[in-house]
């Protein structure tokens, strides 16, 4: 294993997994066209809101029957959204195998105190047995764990002739996962996430099925103005087409924008889930060659090829107290950080140590490359550390 420093750095350094990198080539001059001083109920307000939606349909290829709309609280507010207007009519099924998981149970289990509710919970770096999922229950789950790197392989184990809603944050799996629409009636996802964008707001998708019980079902406990999508027993058309339910940043909006064109540029859904694909795949050979990491998924067809999150079983390491070991992943993320190499990749605060490096498509396959000697670089140097305090 080298000490010496490797030759070759990325260019973009940004490995974050939310805020993620923005997408390639932008500048803050890809933000000039921006409605500012303006309302965003304007005839351009709206006319830009309205263009994000159209956008963000025809890149997700978003069947042309479920609704998309903008809004609050990026997409934590979409998925509490979702769940206050929707949850409560039949059981519910919730799946966690990370903490974006866990936080949509309390809010189940102790906000809105349901008390028909299974909950199907795995430890980080696995995903809980799919065929026992009832698909008659309402489901709500992650597709990608963000914060596990674990995600579902596919939509196989949802009925098509389901009587439940399945309710999906999707936040680190747009545009790089497969979304199986016809088996989800809600979707959720942020911009800061997906594409590198800003934050603070959330996009909800919903099929024909969700609005249906948005129009035939009303919840038992008041409803904050920021989650009514319905009007007078029917749900509020204008809030899926760019009728926000609050004032959005059309700067934000702008940068949602200039980077949803780039995608389109690039070749759409296909050219940016093979971008991923491909930086994932660069970090998994490196793995497969590198004797203290592995990958935290368990199971290789349920690895993320977004949020990828790597744990560290070098004997010398694996052993410490997990206090320790998050103490030598904050190392190693300060030496990157400190070389100008990467930034931000330890671990979520809730998961084990380990390190997350975000390889969603706005994330050059060159630059995860240029990354992986300097890991073993920081690995070494942390060791030798290591060795010296013993």
């Amino acid at each position: 294993m080298t000490t010496t420093k490797p030759g070759v750095r990325p260019v973009v350094p940004h490995f974050s997994s939310g805020p993620c990198a923005k997408r390639p080539g932008w500048s803050l001059q890809a933000l000039t066209d921006a409605v500012l001083g303006r309302s965003h109920r304007s005839k351009v307000g709206k006319a830009k809101l309205k263009r994000a939606i159209d956008l963000t349909r025809e890149i997700l290829e978003v069947p042309a029957d479920y609704r998309i709309g903008i809004v609050p609280a990026s997409d934590t507010g979409a998925v509490e959204l979702a769940m206050w207007s929707l949850l409560g009519a039949r059981p519910v099924t919730m799946l966690a195998w990370e903490s974006f998981g866990e936080g949509w149970i309390t809010d189940v289990e102790k906000q809105l105190k349901l008390k028909d509710v299974t909950v199907l919970k795995v430890p980080y770096g696995e995903l809980p047995d799919l065929t026992k999922v009832d698909s008659d229950t309402d489901v709500v789950f992650t597709w990608n764990g963000t914060t596990s790197g674990v995600r579902v392989p596919n939509a196989d184990w949802i009925k098509a002739d389901r009587k439940g809603l399945t309710i999906c944050d999707a936040t680190s799996a747009a545009f790089a996962q497969g979304l199986d629409f016809p088996k989800l009636d809600v979707v959720t996802f942020s911009w800061q996430k997906a594409l590198g964008g800003e934050g603070a707001h959330g996009m909800l998708i919903l099929s024909p099925r969700a609005v249906e019980r948005l129009e035939t079902y009303k919840p038992a406990w008041p409803m904050p103005k920021i989650f009514r999508i319905t009007k007078g027993g029917k749900v509020n058309e204008g809030v899926f087409a760019g009728e926000t339910l609050n004032t959005p940043s059309m700067l934000c909006v702008e940068d949602y924008l200039d980077t949803l064109t780039w995608a389109k540029s690039v070749g759409g859904l296909k050219a940016l889930r093979g971008r991923a694909d491909a930086n994932a795949k660069a970090v998994g050979d490196w793995v497969a060659r590198t004797p203290w990491i592995e990958n935290l998924s368990s199971n290789p067809a349920a690895a993320s090829n977004t949020s990828v999150c790597l744990k560290l079983i070098d004997p010398a390491v694996a052993k410490l107290p997990a206090e320790a070991q998050l103490a030598f992943v904050k190392q190693l993320e300060a030496l990157l950080d400190k070389e100008g190499v990467a930034y931000d990749i330890a671990n979520h605060r809730d998961a084990p140590p380990s390190l997350r490096i975000w390889c969603g498509c706005t994330v050059e396959t060159r630059d995860v490359e240029a990354l992986l000697p300097w890991l073993d670089w920081a690995f070494a140097e942390a060791k030798a550390s290591l060795a010296k305090a013993a």
